[in-house]
């Protein structure tokens, strides 16, 4: 049996591939922490510039094990904190991390596979992926973050709807409602993820962080504490070499080169 979560870096981009397909990359406790020490590594390498968060198989993520859960039977709540003392660091740093975050959901997705969906900054789905959040159906309540980031992405009314009713949202409507950036035949899933991540790739990096960073913060203040954030971010970001090159780029007519000059 491989890894549960293979790390790959190519090009300054890391892959982090949900590693069991044989059960639909479900997460019990060694896939939890594996997929916590990957995405501490490509948080901490700054040889990466972009992540991409992908499934192996037919499935994206059918959320937690559900046979183990039920195997465990009394020892149920121990398992679930087990998994959860590796998943939810490893949501946060996900969701925190100041590289850019491109998820590729080339199936359907569950429970926590749909927060593990939804926590990228850039999100193309399959067409024919769909999403379910499935929790109450086994007598359960959400996890890995859904119930902040779920409101935050495609409302509260919307998330009450799919948490409490477990209706299954396709593709297609998840795009609409704005849980996915987009969705894309089944065939350009690939290369439309690799067109984006080596993108933001070539972005100005360290300009990307601090735009994730403002952009959490504008959800937690109000706009005249927001403004005055604004204003030494962008202040601080104007004396970086990053800027100094886009600058320089902009009156030369050309692409700037921001790998040479990012932190």
């Amino acid at each position: 049996m491989g890894q549960p979560v293979l790390f790959e870096l190519r090009d300054a981009i890391a892959f982090l591939t949900l590693n069991r397909p044989e059960a639909g990359n479900a997460i019990d406790e060694a896939l939890a922490r594996a997929l916590l020490e990957a995405a501490c590594h490509a948080a901490e390498d700054p040889a990466v510039r972009c992540v991409i968060l992908r499934g192996e198989g037919r499935m994206f993520c059918a959320g937690g094990d559900v046979k183990a859960l039920h195997a465990a039977g009394q020892d149920r709540p121990q398992l679930l904190r087990a998994i959860l003392a590796h998943l939810h660091p490893a949501m946060l740093c996900l969701a925190q991390m100041d590289k850019p975050i491109v998820t590729a959901v080339n199936g359907p997705a569950a429970g926590a596979g749909v927060a593990l969906a939804a926590v990228g900054d850039i999100v193309l789905a399959s067409s024919d992926a769909h999403f379910t959040m499935a929790y109450s159906r086994i007598g359960l309540t959400p996890d890995a973050g859904c119930t902040w980031l779920l409101p935050r992405l495609i409302g509260l009314r919307r998330t009450q709807e799919l948490a409490l009713l477990n209706r299954r949202v396709s593709a297609a409507e998840a795009e609409t409602i704005g849980l996915i950036t987009r969705a894309v035949p089944p065939a350009k899933l690939g290369p439309s993820v690799a067109e984006m991540a080596g993108q933001l790739a070539e972005s100005a990096a360290g300009a990307l962080g601090a735009t994730k960073k403002l952009l959490r913060l504008g959800q937690e203040h109000d706009l005249e504490t927001v403004l005055k954030i604004e204003s030494e971010y962008i202040a601080g970001q104007g004396g970086s070499a990053e800027s100094d090159e886009g600058f320089a780029a902009f009156a030369e007519r050309r692409h700037p080169n921001f790998r040479s000059a990012s932190p």
